[in-house]
């Protein structure tokens, strides 16, 4: 059985079939199936604090609401956005 030592070296399958008779004579290697397990790390999320004037959050919240969304996530998701945008420019 050969191992599959790096990701490069598994191809692009057209159909089911293909990719099993491909996986019944390879096999990953331990040490790529371990590097590709997600450990959270502490430095992944920093906690801070800003200050909202009280109907500028209560706005956020009820457009977060409307969209189903946690009012904190989506204030990240447009930070990101805007920061992707200044990058850009």
């Amino acid at each position: 059985m050969k191992t599959i030592r790096t990701w490069s070296e598994l191809p692009s399958f057209e159909n089911e079939d293909l990719e099993a008779a491909f996986w019944i004579e390879h096999q990953l290697d331990v040490r790529l199936m371990q590097s590709s397990i997600h450990r959270p790390d502490v430095r992944e999320s920093t906690t801070i604090t800003l200050r909202f004037d009280p109907r500028m959050l209560s706005r956020i919240k009820r457009i977060a609401r409307r969209r189903y969304l946690n009012y904190q996530s989506m204030i990240k998701q447009w930070l990101s956005e805007r920061l992707e945008n200044e990058l850009r420019d």
